[in-house]
Order: structure tokens, then sequence, then C-alpha cells
């Protein structure tokens, strides 16, 4: 959750920091030779519009695998534990309110496999910390439900969930992105509020009972302020997004997930959004997605510039 006094104190960072880091951002770090443009993904279209004002917040985003058409969000604070449905031309189908967890600092969802054979879950980050002061996080896991994205069913429970707590090996700190690997069902959380953001992976098989100590794999380039991320269906490709830009990465071939952020990054389009912070593949890999916080905000797609699916 961003406040107005988080906003204005530089997000625990002195203003001149700030400005250069920002300045370093915008100019060099996803332009230069560390982020080369990629020629893979069009502008983006407006899809829609949220109309519900109880969408008015929305800090995350992710398709589903269960549901063609169907894509859930949810509001970064001061809503219950719950999600929301809604399909690819941003009408809203119905709430999924989910039993067994709390509503803290929400900021990113994905969709990737359960632990159960063929299990297909949703995956809530409860992991924001603007003072970098809670002793745990938690990614909140629960099976996908069925929806159909032409049949609104206003709202339905649930779950249970179940809580999967995280600590950092050093320090508490802030994070809005969220990353489920398809193909190992590792957890990545990735920090925001560091010059040098963090990866972390939190193994699997998580504990549902114990905490579990996240471990440091990767660091992102300097200035990149991860808002949000997501991993396409096949594992292949990883996208990371701050407010005003995005990157893309390849995986190595039968190599973990972080090795790709060791990589050279591409940068890829965004549309001018008041606060963007949510971005995803689409169901099959080929676009994405993006949409802001605010109320009324649009749904954007990033078609492939191919017919078929784009490669960096």
């Amino acid at each position: 959750m961003k406040t107005n006094d988080d906003r204005a104190a530089g997000w625990a960072w002195g203003p001149r920091v700030v400005a250069a880091a920002l300045l370093s951002w915008a100019s060099s770090s996803f332009s230069c030779a560390t982020f080369a443009k990629s020629e893979a993904f069009l502008s983006g279209r407006p899809m829609g519009q949220i109309q519900s004002d109880a969408l008015r917040e929305l800090s995350g985003i992710a398709a589903s695998r269960r549901n063609p058409g169907v894509l859930y969000v949810h509001n970064d604070s001061g809503d219950a534990p719950r999600i929301y449905a809604i399909n690819e031309k941003a009408h809203l189908l119905g709430a999924c309110d989910i039993r067994g967890i709390k509503a803290g600092d929400w900021e990113d969802i994905a969709v990737g496999p359960g632990p159960e054979p063929n299990q297909s879950c949703v995956y809530i980050g409860d992991i924001g910390d603007n003072g970098a002061k809670r002793p745990e996080i938690v990614v909140y896991r629960a099976p996908e439900p069925q929806i159909d994205a032409a049949k609104p069913f206003d709202q339905m429970t649930i779950g249970p969930a179940h809580a999967i707590r995280l600590v950092y090996p050093d320090g508490p700190r802030d994070a809005e992105t969220l990353i489920v690997d398809p193909l190992t069902r590792d957890i990545y959380i990735i920090s925001k509020r560091e010059l040098l953001p963090k990866v972390y992976r939190a193994a699997y098989p998580q504990s549902t009972t114990q905490q579990t100590k996240l471990e440091p794999v990767a660091v992102m380039p300097f200035g990149t302020f991860p808002t949000g991320g997501d991993v396409s269906p096949d594992g292949r490709l990883v996208i990371v997004r701050g407010m005003f830009n995005a990157a893309l990465w390849e995986r190595p071939a039968d190599a973990p997930l972080w090795q790709a952020f060791t990589g050279k990054s591409k940068a890829i389009p965004v549309a001018s959004e008041p606060q963007g912070e949510a971005i995803c593949f689409d169901s099959k890999g080929r676009g994405y997605f993006t949409i802001s916080e605010g109320r009324h905000p649009t749904l954007y797609y990033f078609a492939p510039a191919e017919p078929n699916a784009p490669k960096p």
C-alpha cells in the first residue's frame, strides 16, 4: 500500500537519491545495453475500462489457466479477503471471497500449479511493507475456481487457502512482485525499495505450517523499482514492470527461473497509466496485459508482433 506520506518521503530515501535513481532508470536502465529494446510486442491496445467502483486500487493481475478468457485482479488494501474475476474486455464477472485468509497489504497475484497433480492455484502476495517492519510476509495459495468468462456470477466463496509464511534472511523489506514458476512451483519475491532490487526464492515444496526462510538468488538492474511481474505458462519468458517501464528476460534452457535475471533483458512497451503496477502474460504466453490503480482504469493488451509466440 502506498500512502501520501510514503510518497512524500521519497520511498524512505532522500529526494536527491530518488531523483538520481529515477533519472538513471528512465534514461539508461531500460534503454542502454543492459536493456535493449524488444520488437516482439505491439503497442498497448485498450480492451475496456473497469466500471465498478469496488475495483479502485488494483495492484495485481493474473490470467487464469483453468478458465479461458478470465483474469484475476485484486485491490491493494482496504478490501475484504477477496479477488475479482474480469474478462478480457475488463467487464467484472464477480468477486471470489477466500476462506481462511486475511487481507493485509496485497501487492501481486499469480496463477501456477498447486501441490496436487493437474491442480491450478491462485497465489496472492501479502508482501507489501512500506516501513520494512514486518517480521514475516505471506503468500496465500487457493485452488482456482470454475468460472465462465461469458457468465457473470456476482459472488462466490473459494478455498480454504493455505498460508505460506516467508521471512527474509537479511531483514524486512517492501515488495510488490510475486512470480510462481510453472515448471518447479518455486515462489519468487522481488524487492522494490532498493537501488539494486533483490530476487528471493522459496523453493518447492513450501511449508504451510512453519515459516520458510527466503533465499536470495539474483539482483535486478539498477533502479528497476519492480511493481509487478509474471512468467509465461511454459516458463520460458519473464516480465517485470515498474510504474513507467517494463522488461522481458528469457530463461536459459534447463536452468532455474532466477537465472533469467543474470542475462540481458529487453525493454517492452507499457501504456501511459496513472499508476501502473500490474502486469501478466495472457493464458497462452503470447502477449501481456497491464492495468493501473485508480478509479475506472483501462485494461491494455500488448499483442505479439508476429502471429507466432514472441521471442525476446
